[in-house]
């Protein structure tokens, strides 16, 4: 095993090379003028040549590339455009009330919708069963933003069980701003895994050792959440993993909405100020992410399935 992840950590280096050639590009020559758009609309001529000198943007785009790498390589990102705080400091700050937000509901979200698609498979056929896979595809249909605002001017505006939006820094008082949000997280949560693991679990219950406990006697309720559910395990654990890196990068949406100051707020705050050095460090730490959890997802099959081999 440590050399299978010694090998693809090894593998990492290539690919982050093209990510940051490839977000480069796209923002430093295809995304048009950077100077340009740091200066704002009624910038004039002299403006954008003095912002573009002050940013680096005369100098030739190997320099400037280069630049950008060594910028990574330090973890150093430099500043941002449009709050001129530094990138890295705004990442640290905005970590806690992301987290703060998407770790809980997630969560309670994969524990719920776990029992659930147990409870569905195990009343397959029947109407419970029908019924729950036509209200998760009603729930998946639904826009994000009607659940957000639904959530806050029924359940906040009009019945006033949570605060429209707000923050508070302190651990004790930000959970008064978050009860909505994560609510809403879990309703979105529902659907689709809800459907996912049903078929999931159903894979596994038409398997052979599934009749041989039926028939050495054990209960239904036993076979499936202790044998069914330690043999889907693999494809629970793809699906879990590989959504680590959006809980650290926080939810675009609620943030936006509730005001929470996490990372996701940052992203969609850079996204509207044109503000490229931001942009281009997330986009760099997402890769990141991505790559290290897709890792951390291969050696959990091994550890959970002895059968699996890394190679």
């Amino acid at each position: 095993m440590f050399k299978y992840i010694t090998r693809r950590l090894l593998y990492m280096i290539p690919i982050l090379f093209g990510v940051t050639l490839l977000t480069f590009f796209l923002f430093n020559v295809v995304g048009g003028d950077p100077a340009a758009q740091a200066a704002g609309k009624h910038a004039t001529v002299e403006q954008i040549e003095t912002i573009r000198k002050e940013l680096g943007l005369d100098r030739p785009l190997i320099q400037q590339y280069l630049f950008f790498v060594k910028q990574i390589v330090s973890l150093d990102f430099g500043r941002s455009w449009a709050t001129k705080q530094q990138i890295w400091t705004m990442f640290k700050d905005g970590v806690g009330p992301s987290l703060s937000l998407t770790f809980p509901a997630f969560v309670l979200a994969q524990i719920l919708t776990i029992s659930l698609a147990l409870l569905v498979a195990r009343w397959r056929g029947t109407g419970f069963d029908r019924t729950t896979k036509i209200v998760c595809l009603a729930m998946m249909s639904l826009s994000s933003l009607v659940y957000i605002l639904w959530g806050q001017y029924i359940l906040a505006y009009q019945w006033g069980w949570f605060p429209i939006s707000g923050w508070d820094s302190s651990l004790a008082g930000r959970w008064e701003y978050l009860g909505l949000p994560i609510l809403i997280f879990i309703l979105l949560s529902i659907g689709g895994n809800v459907l996912f693991y049903r078929t999931v679990f159903l894979d596994e219950i038409y398997q052979d050792y599934v009749r041989t406990a039926r028939a050495k006697g054990l209960s239904e309720t036993r076979t499936l959440f202790v044998h069914v559910l330690r043999n889907a395990l693999i494809p629970i654990i793809t699906r879990v993993v590989l959504q680590m890196p959006f809980l650290i990068l926080g939810s675009l949406l609620l943030e936006s909405f509730f005001g929470i100051p996490g990372l996701g707020g940052i992203v969609v705050q850079a996204i509207q100020n044109a503000d490229f050095p931001v942009i281009k460090a997330m986009t760099f730490l997402s890769a990141i992410l991505y790559m290290v959890f897709q890792l951390i997802s291969d050696v959990l099959y091994a550890v959970v399935d002895p059968k699996v081999q890394l190679r």
